[in-house]
């Protein structure tokens, strides 16, 4: 077996296993918190993270369309979860925030999910577990080409 075919095969194997993931990740999703689907939560997680940011930004850092990221802003903010402030940088611009009923609830949801991973890894070890994240962050660090 050539080196090509290695890596092809082990290729494979990622992108169908990254596939199975996100799909997983998706329906599980709706069950655990069928108040905020996987992409709110994404985005309201983002949100937190960065401390708020304009509907452009988040559409750019996730790739989606700007369409998809404006109908489910007008829903988190319609359900009370983030608001809008100028940015005091460009009053032309504004920046969703998160709301505090936003950050209960991303609270909330945030640590039902990070249960159900600890049970999925319970009994992986700990020098594994660390590895693993390390490979997601490195894979998620890279922007793809376009």
């Amino acid at each position: 077996m050539s080196a090509r075919d290695v890596s092809d095969t082990a290729v494979e194997t990622i992108q169908r296993e990254m596939t199975a993931f996100a799909r997983r990740a998706r329906a599980s999703a709706g069950r655990m918190h069928p108040e905020l689907s996987l992409v709110s939560y994404t985005l309201l997680g983002h949100l937190e993270e960065s401390g708020g940011c304009r509907a452009t930004d988040l559409a750019e850092h996730y790739a989606l369309d700007k369409s998809t990221v404006s109908r489910q802003v007008a829903a988190l903010e319609r359900d009370g979860l983030i608001g809008r402030e100028p940015d005091p940088h460009d009053h032309r611009v504004q920046v969703l925030r998160l709301t505090d009923a936003g950050r209960r609830l991303l609270a909330r949801v945030t640590e039902r999910r990070r249960e159900v991973v600890r049970q999925r890894l319970a009994d992986w070890p700990e020098e594994d577990l660390e590895r693993f994240a390390g490979y997601l962050v490195r894979y998620n660090a890279r922007r793809p080409a376009l």
